[in-house]
């Protein structure tokens, strides 16, 4: 049984204050437009596409839910807010449905890999060393044992970082240090997971710029180092996006998964955003699930995305 099953309540506050600017600024736009209105037409339906556009869902996934909310009121013009709000709840509930997984989506199935192996790729200032340390803690409390590898080797502070964090939760990290070879220090983490029969294993790497190629080229050097000690792996690569970038989020979405093969998406930073839409459109415009969203600083603060949650959440009230 998932571990959503037993999405308590603080998480479902948590999710719903972590959602709350996206929310206001979202619905107080669509009852701004309603106002006069005695029908949803095609002017309110311009006004809405701006909105859903402002609010960094895309453009592509904005026209996608314009043309479905078309067909249903094409007969009959459903008015007011709350209907509106109802259409868009079930059409992007649809969206998002749309999008299968494989990756293992709870802490307790890791769909018999052994050592599931993590590669964790993004930008600096994403959250991405944060959100590393946040998943060995929930591995850990699922009662997996936890290897870290501290393969982001150009900056010092990103070492020591995760140091920390391995401290805090009692796993053991390997790093070999600041100017080393990432490659290596990937390369040692999953042969120390094997050897000490580990669960899980994953390797922070450099916050490349997404515009530099050369860079980017590095982390197929790292996976193919990987598998050469473990055939399979990685076996998930989680790209950390900073939701409140909006649509910077989109583009380093674009360079990073034509860099490497990304299957799993964690967004950050929610709490502090109104751009929470680009939840939305990433995972309708790029085809790869939404694994973990960040809705607060808290440890207990990263939390495996739920489709339904996440929808009943946005359109709660």
């Amino acid at each position: 049984m998932g571990i959503f099953s037993f999405f308590s309540k603080e998480k479902k506050e948590k999710l719903d204050q972590g959602l709350e600017k996206t929310k206001t600024s979202l619905f107080d736009k669509i009852s701004k437009a309603l106002v006069g209105k005695s029908s949803v037409d095609d002017g309110f339906l311009d006004e809405l596409e701006e909105i859903l556009v402002s609010s960094d869902v895309g453009i592509e996934t904005t026209l996608k839910i314009i043309e479905r909310l078309q067909k249903r009121v094409a007969n009959d013009k459903y008015v007011g807010t709350s209907e509106l709000n109802a259409l868009l709840k079930d059409e992007v509930g649809k969206l998002l449905a749309e999008n299968k997984t494989e990756i293992p989506t709870n802490f307790e199935d890791l769909k018999g890999h052994k050592p599931y192996v993590v590669m964790v790729v993004g930008v600096n200032g994403v959250g991405k060393t944060t959100t590393i340390g946040k998943m060995a803690n929930q591995y850990k409390k699922a009662g997996k044992k936890v290897v870290l590898g501290a393969g982001d080797t150009f900056r010092a502070a990103a070492v020591e970082q995760l140091k920390i964090w391995g401290s805090r939760n009692d796993v053991h990290v390997i790093a070999h240090g600041m100017n080393t070879d990432p490659a290596s220090v990937a390369f040692d983490t999953v042969k120390y997971a094997i050897e000490n029969n580990a669960d899980v294993a994953i390797i922070d790497t450099a916050g490349r710029l997404h515009n530099k190629i050369g860079l980017m080229n590095e982390l197929g050097k790292i996976k193919r180092v990987m598998s050469k000690v473990h055939v399979d792996a990685p076996h998930e690569i989680l790209l950390v996006l900073d939701a409140s970038t909006g649509q910077n989020a989109f583009e380093q979405a674009k360079q990073f998964t034509a860099a490497t093969e990304v299957n799993a998406l964690a967004l950050t930073k929610l709490d502090g955003t109104a751009k929470g839409g680009v939840v939305i459109g990433v995972a309708d415009q790029f085809k790869i699930p939404v694994k973990y969203i960040g809705v607060g600083e808290g440890i207990e603060d990263l939390q495996l995305f739920d489709k339904v949650e996440f929808v009943d959440s946005l359109f709660k009230g």
